[in-house]
C-alpha cells in the first residue's frame, strides 16, 4: 500500500484527494497524514506536500494551477526580475474559483482543461504573453525553447494562439539563445535594423555571443557575480585574441542592457562607425 506523502511525491507535490484514494489510500489514511504534518490540507479535497512551492499552493487554494511567469519561472525559464510576480492562475475554459484568505489572484479563463500544479510551459507562455511586455515574452519564449521545454508541435499550438501581430517575434526566435540577455539584445537591435550573427565561432577566440558587420564582436552575460579573477582574467585574454584577428570586443551586463540601453545603442553605433573607416 502506497503513503499518501508518497503519492504526492509522484503527483508533482499536489492532488485532490479522490486521486490519492484512487490508489489505495482511504479517506482516514489521507486525515492521518495530514494531522501528523506529512501532507497538507490545501482545500477541502486538495492536499500538498509542505516544502511545495507557495505559489503554487495558493493557485491551487484558488481552484487551478499556476500560470503565468511566476509559472515559467518555476519551469527555470528565464523571465525579467522586473515581470509581473503576482499569482496567476488558470482555470481552464470554465473552471470553479474558490475564495481563500488574502486572495489577490489574477485568474486565466482560457481554452484548456486545467489541472493542479505548474501549468505546461506552452500554456504558460500563451497566458504570459497577455501579462507581461512582449520584450519579456520574447525572451520567455526563447528561454523555453533553448532548453527544450517546449517542442515543434508546442511552437505550432503558441503561434495559432496568438494574434498575427506576434508572428514576427516567433519568426525572429531562435532556439541557440542561451540567455534573457542575449534575447534582449538581439531583439532590440533588430528593430533598430542592425544585423546580428548569433553564437559565433572565431578561430583562436572560441563562440562568442555575437558578430556584428564582421568585425564587432558583443558579449552579454547575466551573472550576478561577473568578477571573478579567473573569470575575468578569460574574458580578457578572449579580447585580446580577437583584437589580435582584427575584431573589436563591447561586453554589456544585465545591467547595462535592462537599465542604460540608450549607452548600449550609442556604444554600438559609434564601434560600427569606427569598423567602417
Amino acid at each position: 500500500m502506497f503513503d499518501p506523502a508518497y503519492l504526492l511525491e509522484r503527483f508533482g507535490g499536489i492532488s485532490h484527494g479522490s486521486r490519492i484514494q484512487q490508489y489505495g489510500c482511504s479517506r482516514s489514511e489521507v486525515r492521518r497524514a495530514a494531522d501528523a504534518g506529512r501532507i497538507d490540507r490545501v482545500r477541502q479535497g486538495v492536499y500538498a506536500l509542505p516544502d511545495l512551492d507557495p505559489d503554487i499552493v495558493t493557485a491551487a487554494a484558488h481552484g487551478g494551477a499556476l500560470t503565468c511567469a511566476s509559472a515559467l519561472r518555476a519551469w527555470g525559464v528565464w523571465v525579467l526580475p522586473e515581470s509581473d510576480r503576482s499569482i496567476h492562475v488558470w482555470l481552464g475554459k470554465a473552471g470553479r474559483a474558490h475564495a481563500h484568505p488574502d486572495c489577490a489572484c489574477s485568474v486565466h479563463f482560457s481554452v484548456g482543461r486545467s489541472a493542479l500544479g505548474l501549468a505546461p510551459v506552452a500554456d504558460c507562455l500563451i497566458h504570459a504573453y497577455r501579462c507581461i511586455d512582449g520584450e519579456a515574452f520574447f525572451a520567455a519564449y526563447e528561454s523555453a525553447w533553448n532548453k527544450r521545454l517546449i517542442d515543434a508541435h508546442d511552437r505550432a499550438r503558441i503561434r495559432t494562439a496568438l494574434p498575427r501581430s506576434a508572428e514576427w517575434m516567433l519568426d525572429l526566435a531562435r532556439p541557440d539563445a542561451e540567455s534573457g540577455l542575449e534575447s534582449l539584445l538581439r531583439l532590440r537591435l533588430h528593430l533598430l535594423g542592425i544585423r546580428l550573427d548569433c553564437q559565433v565561432d572565431i578561430a583562436g577566440v572560441g563562440r562568442v555571443d555575437f558578430v556584428v558587420g564582421r568585425r564587432l564582436i558583443l558579449e552579454v552575460d547575466g551573472r550576478e557575480n561577473h568578477a571573478g579573477v579567473d573569470r575575468r582574467h578569460r574574458d580578457l585574454v578572449r579580447d585580446a585574441a580577437a583584437s589580435a584577428r582584427g575584431f573589436e570586443t563591447l561586453r554589456f551586463d544585465y545591467a547595462m542592457v535592462v537599465h542604460e540601453w540608450p549607452s548600449v545603442v550609442a556604444a554600438i553605433e559609434q564601434a560600427l562607425l569606427r569598423a567602417a573607416h
